[in-house]
């Protein structure tokens, strides 16, 4: 018999009036965002850590959550980023020796409300039609109208710069400081595997706050940029914009990732717009045309850049598409050292079919050294 956390009653409101009943998760209280869902069956600990889901009520598709504890490495921020959790079983008892906690304290740890005993699959199913909306969960709550209430002050994803509120407040270095190839990072809200990919290759990265100058960064002398992923509405985001095009004007090898790489399309003119549900999980299907080869790819990202404005623009290069639905998914600037992709080559956690993506950044950075 799966153990849960707690018999207290906790519910789950949407934006258009829905209302499920289950037991409340973690911290007891209430929790608003946007309600989204994660088709991936491992890796819960990871996502729950992601900068990207600031601000985001989660659900997780998988059944059982919390089986195989909390490991204090599989983390990709300091803390849960999530603002709450749907989930169908929240599992207390754990099966792993390399678990140094339960799920339900490392959530009480974290200050994060959840439900869990709910039907997630007809939640999925009913968010998939109507599109992502927002919610609130609560476990202190019960009347209907207070619920409505708390939940109609909740503004939309749709114009909400995040990113300067959970970027690091200053800047700070990761990998070998010998290394003769040093990268300056634009903290967009970064997970920490992107940082461990790049000093796995043996590389130096200066990671500073999201609002940081072109001017500042590049005081730093650095041999290529990287633009983090990170939450939030890139249309909404002129600071970040202002700085690629910069980095862009002095042709200096640049890398997207996710935001990032909705931030490169908008610094080359191309609007951003809200999905109807964003991609999130860790098997979908990206083609690299370049390549004509195929990718599993791990992405979480609710936004996307204009299919028609890129395939239009003389100066941009379809690199990567979603062979779901066609959204683009990769990015190259022709006059420039410049690509991004939509999706997320660390791949944490998820298969490691786009790391090379590193390695092409890195063999781009040598290549402008030697000139």
């Amino acid at each position: 018999m799966t153990e849960t956390a707690t018999q207290i009653p906790a519910y789950l409101l949407l934006e258009d009036g829905t209302l499920y009943t289950g037991k409340a998760a973690g911290k007891i209280g209430t929790t608003t965002g946007e309600l989204c869902f994660n088709t991936g069956m491992t890796g819960y600990q990871e996502v729950f850590t992601d900068p990207s889901y600031y601000r985001q009520i989660l659900i997780m598709t998988n059944e059982h959550i919390g089986n195989y504890g909390v490991s204090a490495t599989e983390i990709e921020s300091d803390s849960i980023k999530i603002a709450g959790l749907v989930t169908k079983r929240f599992n207390l008892k754990y099966s792993r020796k390399m678990a140094v906690s339960d799920i339900e304290t490392y959530f009480e740890e974290n200050e994060v409300v959840g439900i869990t005993d709910v039907d997630t699959r007809a939640i999925v199913r009913h968010i998939r039609d109507k599109g992502a909306m927002n919610a609130i969960i609560s476990s202190e709550i019960s009347e209907l109208s207070e619920l409505k209430k708390k939940l109609s002050e909740v503004p939309s994803m749709k114009g909400l710069e995040l990113s300067s509120e959970i970027s690091v407040k200053e800047p700070y270095f990761v990998g070998d400081e010998n290394s003769n190839i040093k990268i300056a990072v634009l903290d967009l809200g970064v997970k920490k595997n992107i940082l461990r990919c790049f000093a796995e290759r043996g590389v130096y990265l200066k990671v500073f706050p999201a609002k940081t100058s072109f001017a500042d960064m590049n005081a730093w002398q650095p041999n290529g940029y990287f633009i983090s992923n990170g939450p939030g509405d890139p249309a909404v985001m002129p600071y970040a914009v202002e700085t690629v095009k910069e980095i862009l004007a002095a042709n200096i090898p640049l890398f997207g990732i996710c935001l990032g790489h909705q931030i490169l399309a908008e610094a080359n003119g191309i609007s951003t717009y809200k999905m109807h549900n964003g991609h999130r999980g860790l098997n979908h299907p990206v083609k690299n045309i370049i390549r004509g080869t195929s990718e599993i790819t791990s992405q979480n990202h609710g936004f996307a850049v204009n299919a028609e404005e890129v395939r239009s623009n003389a100066n941009l290069e379809v690199t990567h598409v979603n062979l779901n639905d066609d959204t683009i998914e990769g990015i190259r600037v022709k006059d420039k050292l410049a690509f991004s992709v939509q999706y997320h080559p660390e791949s944490s956690p998820g298969p490691h079919d786009s790391r090379y993506l590193f390695d092409e950044f890195i063999s781009m950075i040598q290549s402008n050294s030697t000139k």
